[in-house]
């Protein structure tokens, strides 16, 4: 039983094509998943970069910025 050489490449492109889009979804959703746990941006980076502008940060507001921030990415995820 021998294949054809057009059927070889042929089977060798779709498995390939399989493995990226395979490889796309998994690394996406492992990706989505890790900043879920791990946000971006940490109560006191967002401290820092308040008092750096010149505003004096209340906890109030912090945790007002934080709620926001974690909204907008729940948000995100849902589209």
């Amino acid at each position: 039983m021998t294949l054809s050489i057009g059927l070889v490449i042929l089977i060798a492109v779709l498995t390939l094509i399989i493995g990226l889009a395979a490889g796309f979804f998994l690394a996406r959703n492992s990706m989505k998943s890790y900043l879920a746990k791990n946000p971006p941006i940490s109560e006191e980076m967002m401290k820092s970069m308040m008092m750096s502008m010149g505003q004096k940060p209340s906890q109030k507001k912090l945790n007002q910025m934080m709620a926001q921030m974690k909204q907008q990415s729940e948000q995100a995820q849902k589209k």
